[in-house]
């Protein structure tokens, strides 16, 4: 998928439409596991089966999470919650 350098869009720091520059958002590490992650794993721990349906496959593809930079104030921001693609190039244009 080719997606433009900058875009005309909503920026809520003007209040107004304006160009942004467009950047892939780097994945950052989670902090520590959630309670309920950590309860499941105490449960899990000595149990001969998986106590849930285990999945029987891994997604082909990562969320693309994509950060907007305001030309006018610099602010960025992010829409959406993103979505897969298995190519993803940001073009100039």
């Amino acid at each position: 998928m080719k997606f433009p350098k900058t875009i005309r869009t909503y920026c809520n720091n003007c209040r107004k439409h304006t160009l942004h520059e467009v950047e892939i958002s780097k994945k950052r590490p989670r902090r520590t596991m959630a309670q309920g992650q950590r309860r499941f794993l105490r449960i899990q721990k000595g149990y001969g089966s998986f106590p849930r349906p285990q999945p029987d496959h891994e997604k082909a593809t990562k969320k693309l999470d994509l950060r907007y930079k305001c030309g006018e104030c610099g602010k960025k921001h992010m829409r959406g919650k993103g979505w897969r693609a298995k190519k993803f190039e940001i073009v100039r244009g």
